[in-house]
């Protein structure tokens, strides 16, 4: 516990300059953490088989491609050319055809290659758009996933009894579960309407952050999933006491996505 402590400050200290100053600072960082986060995606797969040198390559291409070429106008849309994703389809599945070895590279292999870039580089990208909307946006979303882990853990540990699932991640409770999204949902709404915007509708936003909580638990559970499948405990050992990014952008990841269902209604 005293090396997670530890860690988890010398995050906090290391990402304030850059959540503050935002702008390329805060692009760089973060396209840094998608690599990183990609690198720990591929690493998980290949405990099982290893994929040939060029696919990586191709991924971290995709990426770098999909990460700087999406841009955001002044009402905060988001646009981006179609082909895009067309050059993605192409340059992942075509090799399925030049290697015909299921045991070098399948199909399998490409959309769960394909699952990555567009889920991390998506997530990634929101980060920076919500960012550029303001530092209080993305503070209120990071608090939520980071109020919601943290008292998750110390509810499950203190009372705790009654698993969440079992199978996917066993040190889980349903105490925790309750615990951590109620916690969440308090400090992150009481944020929100006295910090963000004193007008917004209480009831709107209490739900809404219900909401953003509840999905960054699935986050978790989704790539604990992943681990679970793979048989490890951590995507990668880069934080000590913590894992690797994935471990702790995992909730993150699923709230960047699902605020963009919401964010032009509150």
């Amino acid at each position: 516990m005293k090396t997670r402590i530890i860690s988890a400050i010398i995050a906090i200290l290391l990402s304030i300059p850059v959540f503050y100053f935002g702008g390329s600072l805060f692009k760089a960082v973060f396209y840094l953490i998608s690599l990183q986060a990609l690198r720990e995606f591929i690493n998980v797969r290949e405990k099982r088989k290893e994929f040939p040198n060029i696919i990586k390559l191709i991924a971290y291409l995709c990426l770098t491609l999909f990460y700087f070429s999406v841009n955001i106008d002044e009402y905060f849309i988001i646009n981006f050319d179609f082909r895009i994703i067309t050059a993605l389809l192409v340059v992942l599945f075509f090799p399925i055809i030049l290697y015909n070895d299921k045991n070098k590279y399948n199909i399998n292999d490409c959309c769960y290659m394909l699952g990555g870039v567009l889920l991390i580089s998506s997530s990634m990208v929101l980060a920076n758009l919500y960012r550029s909307i303001g530092l209080r946006v993305i503070i209120y979303l990071f608090m939520i996933t980071i109020l919601t882990d943290t008292f998750a853990l110390f509810t499950g540990m203190l009372i705790g009894r009654h698993k969440l699932l079992e199978s996917v991640s066993p040190k889980k409770t349903w105490e925790g579960f309750i615990g951590g999204t109620l916690v969440a949902t308090f400090t992150g709404t009481v944020f929100y309407t006295t910090v963000i915007n004193t007008n917004a509708s209480l009831p709107v936003i209490v739900v809404f952050t219900l909401f953003l909580s509840i999905i960054g638990q699935f986050g978790d559970l989704f790539f604990s999933a992943i681990k679970r499948y793979y048989k490890v405990k951590d995507f990668s050992n880069i934080m000590p006491g913590h894992g690797g990014v994935l471990d702790r952008l995992d909730s993150i990841i699923f709230v960047m996505l699902a605020f963009s269902l919401f964010m032009n209604l509150i």
